[in-house]
């Protein structure tokens, strides 16, 4: 978590790691559980915390933009994602607000560092689970490592990787960090003979959809390969769709294959406990937060 964290303070906030990105991780851990817990704003409740712990990030992004709009008076600078939220400009030239700009990078910040987080976590443990495609992907990176003269892998590099871009949909798809979201009804809905009236509020179940065998054959096994072919329209959707797809989608594809290299060409490791039961709130992870042990190779 620590490592998605200053990749996302450097490239969200301009931010090395430090004092402040480490004050950041400490509220953030407290507002995730409150993420999907039931609203009861009362001392002792997760809710009532989580919402601490949230004035307290508005408060520290309110004197952030207060010292880039003192510092940056007389010129324009784009360094990270909060600058950028602070020039963006609509067709007629109009720019967000100030609460809006520190209501998105804490949105933003919240998505990029604890999603990436997750899905690295169940990529590490899905591949100690299934051997066999830890050895393909370490197989593909090891045999462009040897090729590549450079020392980096650039996010071109990436993209001709291409079991590793199959073994990072197939994480996505079965640790769906977003198992769910919840939608507004507009207008009054027939479905299946069921009447949803307007003003309702449903739930789409993600998880459901992406572990359904109409969907995907045999869903619960980790199989890369079933990537040759592109899913069936509506099946996938784990970053949304349409106007609400997330906006880091292609980040999160690129820093967990970036990790996925990285591990495969210098590392070996096992669960310690590869029994462990498997919690579901806030976010499904196993209990033991995949405790593993690692060695270099």
């Amino acid at each position: 978590m620590q490592l998605s964290l200053e990749n996302i303070g450097k490239l969200f906030l301009g931010k090395e790691p430090g004092l402040f990105l480490n004050s950041l991780d400490k509220l953030y851990q407290g507002v995730l559980p409150g993420v999907r817990a039931y609203p009861i704003n009362i001392p002792g409740f997760t809710y009532h915390y989580a919402l601490q712990c949230r004035r307290k990030l508005d408060d520290i992004f309110w004197m952030e933009l207060n010292k880039r709009k003192s510092k940056n008076k007389n010129k324009v600078e784009t360094i990270d994602l909060m600058d950028g939220l602070m020039q963006i400009e609509d067709d007629d030239g109009d720019k967000l607000s100030d609460k809006e700009v520190v209501d998105n990078i804490v949105s933003l910040v919240l998505g990029g560092y604890i999603s990436t987080s997750l899905v690295s976590m169940w990529a590490i443990y899905l591949l100690a689970k299934y051997p066999n495609v830890l050895k393909l992907l370490r197989e593909e990176n090891m045999a462009f490592t040897e090729g590549n003269s450079g020392d980096f892998i650039t996010a071109k590099d990436v993209s001709n990787l291409k079991y590793t871009n199959k073994v990072v949909e197939e994480v996505i798809r079965m640790s769906n960090v977003a198992a769910f979201v919840f939608r507004k009804v507009v207008n009054e809905v027939d479905y299946k003979g069921y009447k949803i009236p307007k003003g309702w509020k449903v739930i789409s179940m993600l998880r459901y959809i992406h572990t359904d065998p109409e969907n995907f054959k045999d869903p619960m096994y980790f199989d890369p390969d079933r990537w040759n072919e592109l899913a069936k329209p509506g099946t996938y959707q784990v970053f949304g769709a349409g106007q609400r797809l997330c906006p880091g989608n292609m980040l999160a594809r690129i820093q967990l294959a970036l990790l996925l290299h990285h591990l495969s060409i210098g590392y070996k490791w096992e669960l310690v406990n590869p029994n462990a039961n498997i919690i579901y709130l806030s976010h499904p992870a196993p209990m033991d937060g995949v405790e593993v042990k690692f060695s270099q190779l």
